[in-house]
């Protein structure tokens, strides 16, 4: 184990800094300094070595986190990257992108503050990559059977990359321009610059796996087209239908998905063009949804200078500790800052939209709301609560309904559920023999452990299916929600 006194010695939990607010707004890079090692180290410590570690059940890829807690504490990179990457292709996403299920599962935050394994994590991949311990894993021999994988997000990256290594030829087909789906467009600089993940792509091509980047499958390429030239298909297109905002005024312009706001602000943090890009500059800003693509939303506003930025939220505000019906270890719903919330902004809650208002030329120009109160027949407004926003850019960011289903979903003739998601048996496998679907196009709108976590389990489910038997780990945790009889 860790240190054997570790949690008793050293009981204050220690995170890297954010870089001070004046400083991280001027520009895109990520918020956090770097951790002193030794400090690191001592937090690691603080892991108990459960006789039965919580962790583990927190986290749906089953990562083996005493283990390469121990190692840490003990200052072995090279093993303790062996253990983590042995559950997790990509550990330098969810070290920074995971919300940590596992620590609030940690046995330790029961009396004290959790561990802090996401930052371990994230620490243990950076010594590797640092050290030059991500090497290709070749495969040694080709099967000669050959899988397309459409959408490179981290469900379908984690597919592919468990494919190449059992020795298949993988093709990841990408409708953007680049590879990384939700990781590099969705995401900002500021929570995860795109070296990250450009630098586990060079690894995945040298691996063998072939990327086919602004092929709009559907459309350029038929579903029928796609499973006559490949062996399997793996479906890891995501939840891509925004929940939208049946209120008047919602074909306003500057109202807009989040979706179709963040690829652009990304693009051009990078240095790339964005022709006819919306920015926040210069304007009052209303985010409708207070997740995390909301928090996303907001840091980009305040970077491109807004003049005020408010967060909606139809909820009502979380509270500060863990209540009754949400006890340990499951994952509660809290208030929670987020590093974007410190830089500016309001955040508003249990309120709902009404009206979005706009002036003569067609533009918002506000937008109405009430205050509600949430009963078992649902939300209803109070009276005389209702109150007026300035707005000149509204952003909805309410989540995700499921995959779209117009063109290579219909054209496959895969079932779908009553919640619009594609049916999938106990391997991953649609009601169509030979195609697959990981993520949240199976799943619904979920985070980023789970996609990697079932691209994981399709990849098994592909193997068994194409050899009779795989030689792929099987995912250590199955999926929670039921799966096709």
């Amino acid at each position: 184990m860790a240190d054997p006194q570790g949690f008793l010695t050293t009981r204050e939990r220690e995170l890297p800094k954010r870089r001070p607010v004046e400083v991280r707004i001027k520009d895109w890079k990520e918020v956090y300094e770097e951790q002193e090692l030794a400090q690191l180290e001592r937090q690691a410590g603080r892991c108990m070595d459960c006789g039965i570690p919580f962790c583990h059940s927190g986290c749906p890829l089953g990562n083996l986190i005493p283990e390469w807690n121990t190692l840490a504490w003990k200052g072995e990179w090279h093993d303790a990257i062996e253990r983590l990457h042995a559950t997790n292709n990509f550990p330098e996403f969810t070290g920074r992108l995971c919300p940590a299920p596992c620590e609030t599962a940690c046995v330790l935050g029961i009396n004290q503050p959790a561990v802090t394994i996401k930052q371990v994590e994230v620490t243990t991949i950076e010594e590797a990559f640092g050290r030059g311990d991500v090497a290709p894993q070749i495969p040694d021999r080709l099967t000669g059977k050959t899988v397309a994988v459409v959408g490179s997000g981290p469900a379908g990256l984690a597919a592919a990359q468990q494919l190449t290594r059992a020795g298949h030829t993988v093709a990841v087909y990408e409708r953007a321009d680049k590879p990384g789906g939700l990781l590099r467009y969705g995401i900002p600089e500021f929570k995860m610059e795109k070296r990250v993940v450009d630098r586990r792509l060079a690894q995945m091509r040298s691996e063998g796996t072939r990327f086919r980047s602004g092929v709009d499958v559907g459309v350029e390429i038929t579903g029928q087209q796609l499973r006559d030239r490949y062996d399997a298909v793996v479906l890891a297109v995501g939840a891509t239908v925004p929940r939208d905002l049946p209120v008047p005024g919602r074909d306003l312009e500057g109202v807009m998905q989040a979706m179709d706001f963040l690829p652009d602000a990304n693009r051009v943090a990078v240095g790339e063009e964005a022709p006819g890009q919306v920015t926040a500059e210069g304007k009052d800003v209303v985010i409708i949804g207070g997740g995390d693509t909301g928090a996303d939303c907001l840091g980009t506003s305040i970077r491109q200078g807004a003049r005020s930025v408010t967060s909606l939220e139809i909820m009502p505000q979380p509270e500060q500790e863990r209540v009754a019906g949400q006890p340990w270890p499951t994952y509660p719903s809290l208030f929670r800052v987020a590093s974007a919330h410190e830089e500016g902004g309001e955040r508003l809650y249990a309120v709902s939209t009404t009206e979005i208002v706009g002036d003569e030329q067609g533009r918002v120009s506000g937008l109405r709301l009430t205050e509600v109160e949430r009963g078992a027949d649902g939300f209803t407004p109070v009276p005389g609560s209702e109150r007026e926003l300035p707005a000149q850019l509204v952003l909805l960011a309410m989540g995700f309904l499921g995959p779209q289903a117009q063109g290579l979903v219909e054209q496959l003739g895969v079932d779908l559920d009553e919640r619009s998601n594609v049916v999938r048996d106990a391997q991953y496998m649609s009601t169509v023999p030979g195609v697959f679907v990981a993520g949240d196009a199976g799943r619904g709108q979920s985070l980023i452990v789970w996609a990697i976590a079932e691209g994981r389990a399709a990849a098994h489910g592909v193997d068994r299916y194409l050899m009779g038997s795989s030689k792929l780990p099987r995912p250590v945790n199955p999926t929670d929600r039921p799966l096709m009889a």
